[in-house]
């Protein structure tokens, strides 16, 4: 069994009538990269902040590794960036990680290491107000690393980067996670969870709508595009079949999403054996951005899948 790094009971924060996080549970074990994902305002940023003793919970409780260590214990344990980095521009980088190994009570044995896995250490010498914004974010990256942490958590890591600072960001989150840290990210972008999270957790409105794999996310029965000559008969066909779940109507096609498998030679065979003459006719797999909207649109919320 996997260890238990952090563990969520009906977590919940209100703030008067609005319910910021409602009733979280979840459960975080070492050696992942897990992605809370969301929109904005979908409580990713309360959630952390108390489970980080910056926010007070209105009701439930969360543990750090199985109870065995207290918040204030834990925190020696992990490296966080919730909020726009903060240095002294007027300081060295070496000489700001200097000053955090001390706010840290760490070592400061490591910031060579830190500087070099984030590709600055040719600039450690160079004052924190020369940094591009990309340069400051790699920065941060490297200051929450210092004291060695065995979890690492980033709340909107690419925030106002370009393409290319976003592409060194997840190339670096990718190179931390292989060195064993386990990545706790959260994110509005769908397509950064993919690419580097072994794991998501989906929230909107402060609700949980999916836990587990990213692949589970994103299930491999797939969709048809499906066009005929004659619609009503196509529309009669689709509605009695058993494999077929949601229809709807994109443009000239049909968008018609599958419950079970259903490879595309058998499906062609059975329209051809109905009789219908098609126009159009494509498989395709959902992306997790599909997902994500089937999920989150839906009123009933997903309970967790492993």
């Amino acid at each position: 069994m996997p260890e238990t790094l952090l563990q969520l009971h009906a977590l919940t924060k209100k703030y008067g009538s609005l319910t910021a996080v409602n009733e979280l549970s979840l459960r975080l074990e070492k050696g992942k990269v897990y992605g809370l994902l969301g929109p904005n305002g979908s409580g990713k940023s309360t959630t952390l902040g108390m489970v980080l003793n910056v926010v007070n919970p209105s009701s439930g409780s969360f543990e750090w590794y199985g109870g065995t260590k207290t918040t204030h214990q834990a925190l020696k344990h992990i490296g966080a960036i919730i909020e726009r980095p903060n240095f002294y521009p007027y300081l060295t980088a070496f000489q700001n990680l200097k000053l955090i190994c001390q706010i840290k009570q760490c070592s400061a044995a490591h910031i060579q290491e830190q500087l070099e896995l984030v590709g600055l250490w040719a600039r450690k010498d160079s004052k924190f107000s020369t940094y591009s914004l990309g340069m400051k974010q790699r920065l941060a990256i490297a200051a929450a690393l210092v004291n060695q942490p065995e979890l690492l958590i980033l709340d909107e890591h690419t925030n106002g980067l370009d393409p290319e600072g976003i592409h060194q960001i997840r190339a670096l989150i990718t190179s931390i996670a292989a060195r064993g840290t386990s990545i706790l990210l959260a994110s509005h972008l769908l397509d950064e969870v993919e690419k580097v999270c072994t794991d998501v957790i989906v929230l909107k409105n402060g609700n949980k709508y999916y836990e587990g794999s990213v692949d589970g996310l994103n299930p491999s029965f797939g969709y048809f595009e499906i066009a005929a000559q004659s619609e009503s008969s196509l529309v009669t066909f689709l509605e009695q079949h058993t494999s077929i779940g949601e229809i709807s109507k994109k443009k000239e096609c049909f968008h018609v999403l599958l419950t079970e498998e259903l490879s595309a030679e058998q499906f062609s065979q059975q329209l051809q054996e109905a009789g219908l003459l098609l126009t159009h006719f494509v498989k395709k797999q959902p992306s997790l951005e599909d997902q994500f909207l089937l999920l989150t649109q839906s009123e009933k919320h997903a309970t967790t899948a492993h």
